[in-house]
This record gives C-alpha cells, sequence and structure tokens, in this order.
C-alpha cells in the first residue's frame, strides 16, 4: 500500500512523469512550527541535477503545504504537501510499449494491475519518494525540539569501495565516529556524501568511469540515531529493527538491511559479542559497554544510539544495448533512453534519514500514548532488585534496589 506508520502515517502519491507528486502526513501535533523553509533543504539534498555524477533531470523539487498548517503552525489535522514535475520527458519512453526493461517494474506491474504507467517507472519510481523525504523532515523537526533526536546517514559503499571504518563495526573507533558525526560533515563531502576524502575521491572515479560506459554501480548507506530514548518499540511483530527494515527496504533499488553489528556479527562468539551494562558516569543512567546491538535489544530501543546499513542495487536503467524480450516473447534489443543516476546511493542518504525519523516518530508517538494512560494508575511492586522507570521523558518513577543478579534456565 502507500500508507506507512501507525499513529504518525504517511501516504505518498503521484508518478515519475505525472503533474505532480507528494504526501499527506497523519498525526502530527498540533502547535508545531511549520512552513516550507522547513522541508525544502531536505528535498534539496534529494533532487536530481547536483552534479555530473547525478541524472541530469532539471526538477528544482519544490515543495507547497497545501494543508494542515496556519499562520506558521501546524494545527493537528493532516498536512498535504505539494511538489510539480516540471521537467518531464515521457517521449523517452515509447520502448516500453514493446519491451519490459531488464529489472525494472514494467512486467510485475502489468501483472498486478493489468495496466501500467506508460513513461517512466510509475510509482516504482525514486520519484516516488520525494513525498518520504517531505514527510521525514517533519519528523525531524519534532524529534530534534522535543527529545533532541538525530539522524545521520552516509554512503559508505560504492562497489567494491568502502569507508574502512565501517569494515570494523566492533571497533570503538567506529562507534566514536557515528557518534560525533554531523550532516553537515557528510554534506561537506560532495558529491558522494562519503566522510573521507580519499574514500570519497575513489568511489567519485568509480561512478564516473560506470557512468562513462553507459553503466551503473551500486552501493550502500549506513545511518545513525543518537539520542534515542529506551522503549520504543512494539514485540512481538512491530520491533524496533523491524519497523527499520521495513522503512529501509521499501525504498526503491533496496537489496539488504543489517542493523548493529549485522551479518560480521555472526562471526563473533558470545563471549564478545555480548554488550555488558555499565552505569554511565555522566548521566548516572544504565549503558552498554558496547553496542553490537545497535541500540536494540528484544525489539525495544536500549538508550544507545542505534545503527544500520542499507544496500542499494545498481541501477536498472543504462545506456547499454541489452538481448531482452518483446512482452510477447519475442526476442529484441533493448538501449534504454531518459536521464538516470549511474548511482543512487548519494542521493538515498536523504531518503535513508527520513524514512529513519518517520519510523522513530511513529513509536515515539506509541510509546508516549501508553505512558499517557499508565501514569494515572499506582506504581507497579516489583521484586527486589528490579527498578522500574519511565523512559519517554527521561523522568523516573519507582525504584528498586540494585545487585548481583543470575540468570538461570530459559529467559
Amino acid at each position: 500500500m502507500s500508507t506507512f506508520g501507525t499513529n504518525f502515517r504517511v501516504t505518498t502519491y503521484g508518478e515519475s512523469h505525472c503533474r505532480s507528486v507528494g504526501c499527506i502526513v497523519d498525526g502530527v501535533p498540533p502547535g508545531l512550527g511549520l512552513t516550507e523553509a522547513d522541508i525544502q533543504p531536505q528535498l534539496s539534498r534529494r533532487r536530481p541535477g547536483q552534479s555530473a555524477l547525478t541524472t541530469p533531470r532539471n526538477e528544482k523539487d519544490r515543495v507547497e503545504i497545501q494543508s494542515g498548517t496556519e499562520f506558521g503552525y501546524t494545527l493537528g489535522t493532516p498536512i498535504a504537501m505539494m511538489v510539480r514535475n516540471e521537467d518531464q520527458r515521457p517521449h523517452d519512453y515509447s520502448e516500453m510499449d514493446l519491451y519490459p526493461r531488464p529489472s525494472h517494474a514494467d512486467y510485475t506491474y502489468l501483472q498486478k494491475y493489468g495496466i501500467k504507467a506508460s513513461s517512466g517507472g510509475g510509482r516504482s519510481s525514486a520519484r516516488e519518494t520525494i513525498g518520504r523525504v517531505a514527510a521525514g523532515a517533519i519528523a525531524e523537526k519534532y524529534l530534534a525540539l522535543t527529545h533532541n533526536i538525530s539522524v545521520v546517514a552516509f554512503v559508505s559503499s560504492v562497489g567494491p569501495i568502502h569507508l574502512p571504518l565501517t569494515l570494523h563495526p566492533e571497533s570503538p573507533e567506529y562507534h566514536k565516529f557515528l557518534h560525533n558525526l554531523t550532516r553537515e560533515t557528510v554534506d561537506s563531502f560532495l558529491p558522494v556524501r562519503c566522510p573521507d576524502t580519499a574514500t570519497g575521491a575513489a568511489m567519485s572515479d568509480l561512478i564516473a568511469k560506470y557512468r562513462d560506459a553507459q553503466d551503473s554501480i551500486g552501493g550502500t548507506v549506513t545511518c545513525v540515531i543518537k539520542n534515542i530514548p529506551a522503549g520504543l518499540g512494539e514485540p512481538c511483530f512491530d520491533k524496533l529493527e523491524a519497523k527499520l527494515a521495513h522503512a529501509m527496504m521499501s525504498i526503491p533499488a533496496t537489496k539488504g538491511f543489517e542493523i548493529g553489528s549485522g551479518f560480521a556479527g555472526c562471526e563473533i562468539p558470545g563471549s564478545t559479542h555480548n554488550d555488558a551494562f555499565v552505569k554511565d558516569p555522566v548521566t548516572g543512567k544504565l549503558t552498554t559497554k558496547t553496542n553490537f546491538s545497535g541500540g536494540i535489544q528484544g525489539g525495544i530501543s536500549n538508550g544507545m544510539d542505534v545503527y544500520f546499513k542499507v544496500a542499494f542495487k545498481s541501477p536498472a536503467t543504462i545506456g547499454q544495448e541489452q538481448n531482452t524480450a518483446t512482452y510477447d516473447g519475442k526476442d529484441g534489443v533493448l538501449a534504454a533512453k531518459g536521464r538516470h543516476d549511474p548511482c543512487v546511493v548519494p542521493r538515498a542518504v536523504p531518503i535513508v534519514e527520513a524514512m529513519a525519523a518517520i519510523t522513530i516518530m511513529d513509536q515515539l508517538v506509541t510509546q508516549i500514548g501508553r505512558e499517557a494512560v499508565r501514569a494515572p494508575l499506582p506504581p507497579v511492586r516489583q521484586p527486589a532488585g528490579v527498578k522500574t522507570s519511565q523512559v519517554v521523558d527521561g523522568s523516573e518513577r519507582k525504584e528498586g534496589s540494585g545487585g548481583a543478579g543470575k540468570v538461570t534456565g530459559d529467559e
């Protein structure tokens, strides 16, 4: 479907070459200061034509808020946002009348609906993500203002070239790097958005090589979410990592998702991989000595940084001739036209950030609601040694005494 979220709900609309694309966002709290100026920066980071390494499609992606605000503040009602498609070239896709393009959604959309968009990828096009980025900007502003939560993504690999630190998720230097990284730092390493000069230059050269050969290449985007309160996530089927995976894998061209130590963690013994709990000397709160879990345990955030990686395939549209077949099965040769990215990961960075912010916003609203309905009840009496607390606003409720413990049998 075209809607994501439960209490903070985002519905996107539009196709690659229709008159406009956009979204409707429901569940935005009233009284939040909001104008187009809050939305536009992220859309400008996502827009095409940013450099010689992206599609030359000339879209300004100017957002217009249609409803849900008055005098610069949200009303608590649905917010509609629209971006007009200005540089449409549907004639570039005339070959789609004969051929389903290799690794595109032309054939599957036709099989599902019995009809498909005649130009571009329709709803499978990356143009659809404009609505996500606009909605994510709203979520980001609320999260930052109320909980100081920040979301930062960056390009961690292109083809076989990796940012060296990201190859070692068990390294303390890697976690320090993630925690200190800012969006401004990432954007200072344009056009690739890899926060390392030498690695970024090598990535740029590789993308240019494939672009000049009328080919494409894939890569990965790593994202860190900082200052998340403990307690977010809805077990069992809506665990926080499951919702993040759902969000990320819904982005066009994604092929993989891993959180925390990810697949590398499968090669580390439990005695090393387990995140031991310690008392933070600054805040006095319970934290973990390491963060192989990626800030989530049992599907619930533990207060540490949440970090994950998303894999993006090589873009399917390339200028080279490809042997394929027509819709009626006759052999043919297709040389795709249109304007497309030789590598999507530099422009995918704000999309990953947006979907992360939308996911956290939805989970936060859900948890705040749970805390609100629980607040009038008397404190829960826990066994000795167990500490209970309110987690969303940081204020603690009823505390027990600490002490050593031992786990036996099934957990």
